[in-house]
């Protein structure tokens, strides 16, 4: 997420172009998140960069978060993801996603979510924004996590795992 404005369809008559304000800031954060498909629980983290050293933070409380459990993780093949010097906690198993395809990650469709609620808003600076981010985060329940990730083949293969 950034200062950087959403851009999003609007309605308008035909042939008139959209109108709307655009913030041209460069100033970053990041959402590292992981959702379970099949009860909606999730755990959510904002890190300053999108590296090995951060997505290496994110597992590590992750693992710690919930630590009775063999917890999956659907990755695609970013850098952050795929380096070498990421150490996998015992209860944490990567699954890789094949490359070019991040419409089979469900996270990704949370993502999509939030910057459509983003979408033209304008925010003073970037703890303004954070402070937004963590509130639409916080505001979603377990049914609406499990209707945006729940795809019908990734739930019957968790079923399928379970039994």
């Amino acid at each position: 997420m950034g200062l950087l404005t959403v851009r999003r369809r609007r309605l308008t008559a035909s042939g008139v172009q959209p109108v709307g304000l655009i913030q041209h800031t460069f100033e970053w954060f990041y959402i590292y998140g992981a959702v379970a498909p099949t009860t909606g629980e999730r755990f959510f983290l904002e890190l300053p960069y999108l590296n090995a050293d951060t997505f290496q933070l994110f597992i590590d409380a992750f693992a710690q978060a919930f630590p009775d459990s063999l917890n999956i993780l659907l990755l695609d093949n970013s850098g952050a993801h795929t380096a070498h010097r990421i150490r996998w906690p015992a209860n944490v198993r990567p699954v890789w996603l094949p490359p070019y395809c991040p419409e089979l990650n469900p996270i990704e469709r949370v993502w999509r979510d939030v910057k459509d609620d983003l979408a033209w808003e304008q925010f003073t600076d970037l703890d303004v924004q954070q402070a937004y981010v963590a509130t639409l985060l916080q505001a979603y329940d377990a049914p609406t996590l499990q209707a945006l990730t729940g795809h019908a083949h990734l739930v019957e293969a968790i079923n399928a795992l379970c039994s």
